[in-house]
């Protein structure tokens, strides 16, 4: 049986589960109560968004009605301006065929017209033949004839007197453009000697020039090709040559020999050689300098060292280089008168005598030898026409050539620049050393004493001691063929045999 602890434990566990029931029941009524409100909560957000979204809908749907609205509009405005342009071009092409067809009137009236002017031209013609009894042909020929007759006097009157008038006018402006050029360019003149003067320090080195029974003398004189005159004149020795290269080379060998004291055949040739090679570079770098200061770059290297060798060239005793330069500046300005291009002319002028650089070294006219070089170094055609036309080869093509054709002659004919003596004595003295180097076997040749003596270097391994006599005898009746000369011309032929060897 229960006891009353036991029911008192009963009963209150009763009465707990009972309101353990009552509490779940509340809290479920609670939750329940909190899920209908949320659900209230979204249900009207979601009528919320619906609205929102219904309401941009027909806010799009208005937008795009208003698109479509002013497109329509648009669409339609432009069918009216094409309904308009098609009627405006339907109209044109009225209008146009109208003219036309006024054209085409109006061709036809002309025609007419044209056929009655014809026909009373004819009748006229008729009654013009049957008045003079000549027909149309027949006073046609007449009238021309006459025509012509009075028109051959009248012209040839206009001729005589515009010839004239063109004959002074012409005399005029040439005058007036040498005179200009003549009056802006004032050169200085650059005359060539035979001799160079050498200045010693004391008499006594002319005995160490002369050297132990004249043995430097003579070395200088077989090696540079020159004449050392050492006479009583104190203080000075002179060196005499025609060719101005070869004189200025053993100008400057003699005064380096004497500046350092040791002269000897060995010493002169060691300076000989050192100073060949100082005047090849010397002989680029004037011609440089030339062209720089003209502004004619770019021109080729060989032209250049061959302007340089104009320096050391004469022509009747008138400097190359320097006769070359006063052309082309007088060409500058005879071509700006005249106008043409100055920097052609002035080109031009500067190698025209280009050739005259090769005369010494290759046979032939310095006008085909610079023609030549020009042409291989593909300079302008009016600088080769000039070469040709300055000495009347060609006629000039151009204003350019015409000026340094112009230069030249007033650059040649001023007084007191060409000396005819002097061209000729040189002119003999080229062509005698020029029949001694034509033989087989001659190594060099100098003509020396002032021409009347020629020094004929021969190679000693292809001629003999017989062969260098019959040569001397040979050469001596060649000179006298062919060569003008006052009094004898001595030739002596020099076979020299060397054995060289180092000891090291």
């Amino acid at each position: 049986m229960y006891t009353i602890p036991g029911i008192a434990l009963i009963a209150g566990a009763g009465i707990g589960y009972a309101i353990s029931k009552i509490g779940s029941k509340k809290q479920f009524v609670y939750l329940e109560r909190e899920a209908e409100a949320r659900a209230k909560t979204i249900e009207q957000e979601a009528s919320l968004l619906l609205e929102k979204t219904k309401v941009e809908i027909r806010e799009q749907e208005l937008e795009q009605k208003k698109e479509l609205d002013a497109a329509a509009g648009e669409l339609e405005q432009r069918n009216r301006d094409l309904i308009l342009k098609t009627r405006e071009a339907e109209r044109e092409k009225e209008k146009a065929l109208q003219q036309q067809n006024q054209l085409s009137q109006r061709q036809k009236n002309l025609e007419l017209l044209e056929t009655r002017k014809q026909q009373e031209i004819e009748r006229a013609i008729e009654k013009l033949e049957d008045a003079a009894s000549l027909t149309q042909t027949e006073a046609k020929a007449y009238i021309l004839q006459k025509v012509e007759e009075k028109a051959q006097a009248e012209i040839a009157a206009i001729v005589r007197k515009h010839g004239k008038i063109a004959s002074e006018e012409a005399q005029k402006k040439a005058n007036y453009i040498l005179a200009q050029a003549t009056t802006r360019y004032a050169g200085e003149f650059a005359g060539e000697r035979l001799i160079n003067v050498v200045t010693l320090p004391s008499d006594e080195h002319k005995g160490r020039i002369i050297g132990k029974e004249g043995r430097n003398i003579k070395t200088m004189e077989q090696l540079l090709g020159v004449d050392i005159i050492i006479d009583e004149t104190p203080g000075v020795i002179l060196v005499s040559n025609f060719n101005l290269y070869r004189r200025a080379i053993a100008t400057r060998v003699i005064e380096i020999l004497v500046e350092d004291g040791r002269i000897h055949p060995g010493r002169i040739e060691e300076v000989h050689t050192k100073v060949q090679a100082e005047f090849e570079q010397k002989i680029y770098e004037e011609g440089e300098q030339v062209v720089i200061d003209l502004g004619l770059f770019p021109m080729h290297e060989e032209l250049i060292k061959l302007l340089g060798r104009l320096k050391y060239r004469a022509s009747y005793g008138q400097n190359a280089l320097a006769h070359t330069l006063e052309v082309a500046r007088l060409s500058r300005v005879l071509a700006s008168e005249m106008g043409g291009d100055e920097k052609l002319a002035m080109r031009a002028g500067l190698l025209h005598d280009i050739g005259k650089a090769l005369t010494q070294d290759f046979g032939g006219s310095h006008v085909e030898l610079g023609a030549e070089v020009c042409r291989r170094h593909n300079e302008h055609p009016t600088v080769i026409n000039a070469i040709y036309a300055h000495h009347g080869h060609e006629e000039f093509s151009s204003v350019e050539s015409a000026a340094v054709c112009a230069a030249d002659t007033l650059s040649a004919a001023r007084p007191g620049a060409r000396r005819e003596v002097l061209e000729s004595f040189t002119k003999r003295v080229k062509e005698i050393e020029a029949l001694a180097t034509e033989n087989e076997g001659v190594l060099q040749a100098y003509a020396i004493n002032a021409g009347r003596e020629i020094r004929v270097f021969v190679d000693a391994g292809k001629v003999g001691d017989n062969e260098a006599a019959l040569l001397s005898s040979s050469l001596a009746k060649k000179i006298e063929n062919k060569v003008q000369y006052p009094g004898e011309i001595k030739v002596n032929v020099i076979r020299e045999t060397r054995a060289i060897n180092y000891a090291k």
